[in-house]
């Protein structure tokens, strides 16, 4: 039911969220008004080279001291201040914050840790540790916006039209097994990665287990945030492509795969073999960014529609047809990508 609209600019060239806020309202029909959210890519220009940590605190008083005690450990905070609000019909649960922050390598003990790294574990550490405190977003030059409510009232609950990024996501979730809340609307992130989704992750039970042993950690009750640490772990961790990543995790059926030719029949048995519990199952449309890169995919017999046009330098990917036409009148043919191939946009420029 959910509705996903993502759009990149390849050559970098920025766009203001007014045309994703009436995208994504076109598609209220696949919401019920519990959750919605959008993510920006290049927002933050004048910090771009510090990673932009967006927190719910449920009371900045008594929760930002330990949060702030716990990132000085590991680094400096560039610049803090809360996410500027307005008034939108929507109750407020937690006071959205942001720090800019650049971790010390140097303080790491373990040998070859990267920044990555360092931001990974605290965003861990803080979301099971932290009463109160819940990091949602943690890229570099990006944010994320979500809350519990349609997608013109978070809209405008965080001004998204005042933002300007040359990549966008966003997303009106209507959830079926979790309650809305604030943490779990979509977009899900974790350092540059974002996730949308539409559908159900049945496997996520085995997910979990799989990406916990790599010490994740799984905290805002949805099947969703699995799958932006699944990735963050095959592409950062693993060094895979995008492009095999995503068919780890929704590669060919056995059968398809015994029809390849040789070398292409040997690369995904070792994929289905290698990445056995990263595999899921379940209807799904899922799209998913990175600083540079917008893709979209869905599941290997496709139960959730997903559609993708392209126009100038500009890649559309959505749930509907009809949501790309809302910003984009004038685009030529919009398709849909076969079950399990991935559509993918990179920066050029």
């Amino acid at each position: 039911m959910c509705g996903i609209i993502g759009v990149i600019d390849k050559r970098r060239q920025c766009m203001d969220g007014s045309k994703i806020r009436e995208s994504l309202a076109l598609m209220n029909e696949r919401g019920n008004g519990e959750g919605a959210g959008y993510a920006a890519y290049g927002i933050y220009p004048e910090y771009k080279d510090a990673y932009a940590l967006h927190v719910f605190f449920d009371n900045v008083r008594e929760n930002k001291p330990a949060l702030v005690k716990e990132l000085e450990e590991w680094g400096r905070i560039v610049h803090d201040e809360p996410i500027p609000i307005y008034e939108a019909g929507i109750k407020k649960v937690h006071t959205p914050w942001r720090f800019f922050f650049k971790p010390d390598i140097s303080r790491a003990q373990e040998p070859h840790t990267t920044a990555d790294d360092i931001v990974m574990r605290l965003v861990m550490r803080v979301n099971t540790a932290h009463k109160g405190s819940l990091i949602f977003s943690s890229g570099k030059n990006m944010g994320v916006f979500k809350a519990s409510g349609w997608p013109e009232q978070v809209a405008n609950l965080y001004r998204i039209q005042d933002y300007e990024g040359y990549l966008w996501l966003a997303h009106n979730r209507y959830p079926t097994n979790t309650a809305g809340w604030w943490g779990g609307a979509h977009p899900f992130n974790l350092l540059d990665w974002s996730v949308v989704h539409n559908g159900e992750i049945t496997s996520y039970g085995t997910n979990q287990r799989y990406i916990e042993s790599y010490g994740y950690e799984c905290t805002m009750f949805t099947d969703t945030e699995v799958v932006a640490y699944l990735i963050d772990l095959l592409v950062r961790k693993h060094g895979l492509s995008e492009k095999l990543a995503m068919r780890a995790l929704a590669p060919p059926f056995w059968d398809e795969i015994d029809a390849m030719p040789a070398k292409e029949q040997e690369l995904n048995r070792a994929l289905r073999l290698t990445y056995g519990p990263a595999l899921m199952n379940g209807p799904f449309a899922i799209c998913v960014a990175t600083s540079d890169t917008l893709l979209g995919f869905t599941d290997r017999i496709k139960l959730r529609p997903l559609v993708a046009g392209e126009h100038e330098d500009r890649l559309y990917i959505s749930s509907e047809e009809a949501a790309i036409r809302r910003i984009v009148p004038e685009i030529g043919e919009v398709s849909m990508p076969k079950a399990g191939e991935p559509v993918i946009g990179r920066v050029v420029a």
